[in-house]
């Protein structure tokens, strides 16, 4: 019983300095310290959490903290949208979509956008919606696309 006590409380006091550096990180980045966000969050994408990934993620895809690197901004938001991380998702989905730090897949901007739409992501689901009613990446599904479209007006 003692180990079982001892383990919760490590991985408790665990996920609490995870989100004490995570939101120091937000702190930084809405103050403009690029460099603070991109500390607090790199060990933590490191250590597999989708929030810091998908954000290191919006840091190297816009070039605000290090240099722009599509590539390096599409690795970390695999590793965050493999784990279900909504955001990621999308954002994976727009790179396959514009063909930006991979090659350009129509069916893989699917796959992703449908994921993020079905977790309510709304851009998602427009872009779902978008991609169904023109046939773009699959055969078109008209009255799925109205769908989606509705779900994101």
């Amino acid at each position: 019983m003692k180990k079982l006590t001892l383990a919760l409380l490590l991985i408790f006091s665990c996920a609490t300095a995870w989100a004490a550096d995570y939101a120091k990180g937000w702190a930084a980045y809405d103050a403009g310290d690029f460099a603070t966000a991109l500390a607090e969050w790199k060990p933590l994408a490191e250590q597999g959490n989708a929030g810091a990934q998908t954000n290191l993620g919006i840091l190297y895809e816009l070039g605000v903290g290090v240099i722009e690197d599509h590539k390096e901004a599409f690795k970390w938001y695999r590793l965050a949208a493999e784990q279900g991380n909504a955001s990621a998702q999308y954002n994976l989905a727009l790179m396959y979509n514009n063909g930006h730090g991979v090659i350009e897949d129509d069916k893989e901007a699917v796959k992703w956008f449908r994921l993020a739409a079905e977790q309510g992501q709304i851009n998602a689901e427009y872009h779902l919606g978008l991609m169904l009613d023109t046939g773009t990446g699959l055969s078109e599904k008209n009255k799925e696309a109205v769908r989606w479209y509705g779900l994101a007006a």
